[in-house]
């Protein structure tokens, strides 16, 4: 027996001996090549979109832009692709948040006050909403000019909408003006952003909702009540104005025409009367006897048709009165006498 035999000790058990697989080195040296080639395509080719433009950054520096379609960059980190949507419209909201938009849209119930409360030029508080449209033209600009641009944006956005209220009354804001804040904002903040460089170009800015806040809502709906109330009389009254005074102006107007009208007549009238016995004297100083048996026979022929019993008697007859039937017609005789 062995010398190194521990007696009281059970046998230790025999371990299989296991055998590695021999490793092939050039299969190993293929697998390398295999994995440094699909790595070197995937980090080295990109695609951009139709609606974007990519940066390529060397070293973290900016070398060159890209047009959509599949390009080449160096790979291995060397060169770094930043791609900016400059085709695709974005927007920004102020005073609310949109969760999902759709037919019924959903919006976020937190309250975002800090933006929306606005002093108006008047002294009034309003709850002002808005959102503005924009498009990024210049890449460059838009990455490396300004630092966290969007939140620079977003400044400049409520700095120049808290100005514009700021220079107008209450009612202008809540009502008439809201048009005439909306484009003034939309100018001067592309003023800022072409100022500060910023590669923004503001589409549209849209007042969603202009109210008052809650505290005095119910106060300022009172005010608004009575003056659409006096707008509504005033209107009313005006309408009835129009209604009665050309009327009554017609009416005027056609009293005065009458008027001058009969004003005329009777002038003419007269006048006429004046030439016509004018006349008749002249011709009554030229003949006299002539002129009188004119007159006489027209008068007769005026008046004796008018008299409805005639008695024609000689002028040289005597003892008239007895001669005359006088019985009981108009003249003292009867109907049928003469």
């Amino acid at each position: 027996m062995p010398d190194n035999q521990n007696y009281g000790e059970p046998p230790r058990p025999q371990m299989p001996e296991i055998k590695l697989p021999t490793v092939n080195a050039g299969m190993l040296r293929l697998g390398v090549l295999v994995l440094l080639g699909l790595i070197l395509v995937l980090t080295s080719f990109y695609t951009i979109d139709p609606e974007e433009t990519g940066l390529v950054l060397r070293f973290g520096r900016y070398v060159r832009a890209e047009d959509p379609g599949l390009h080449f960059k160096i790979p291995f980190g060397v060169e770094r692709v930043m791609k900016v949507p400059v085709q695709r419209q974005l927007k920004e909201e102020f005073g609310f948040r949109t969760l999902r938009a759709g037919v019924k849209s959903q919006y976020s119930t937190r309250s975002y006050g800090d933006e929306s409360n606005m002093l108006t030029g008047d002294l009034n508080a309003a709850v002002v909403e808005w959102v503005i449209q924009y498009r990024v033209v210049d890449p460059y600009k838009y990455l490396f000019r300004v630092r966290n641009v969007g939140k620079t944006f977003r400044d400049m956005s409520e700095a120049v909408m808290r100005k514009v209220v700021g220079d107008r009354t209450v009612n202008e804001v809540l009502t008439i003006g809201r048009a005439e804040v909306a484009l003034e904002v939309s100018k001067g903040l592309q003023d800022l952003c072409d100022k500060y460089e910023t590669g923004i170009k503001v589409e549209q800015v849209v007042l969603k909702d202009v109210n008052p806040p809650d505290a005095v809502k119910p106060s300022f709906n009172a005010v608004n009540e009575a003056q659409q109330e006096k707008e509504r009389l005033i209107n009313q009254a005006q309408s009835q104005y129009n209604a009665e005074i050309p009327k009554a102006k017609g009416a005027a107007l056609q009293t005065i025409q009458e008027a001058e009208g009969y004003a005329l007549d009777r002038i003419n009238r007269a006048q006429g009367d004046s030439a016509l016995f004018t006349a008749m004297y002249d011709a009554y100083r030229k003949a006299p006897e002539v002129t009188r048996k004119r007159i006489y026979l027209e008068t007769m022929n005026t008046v004796l048709p008018q008299v409805q019993r005639k008695i024609i008697v000689d002028d040289g007859l005597k003892g008239l009165v007895p001669l005359l039937n006088m019985g009981t017609g108009p003249l003292g005789g009867s109907e049928g006498g003469k």
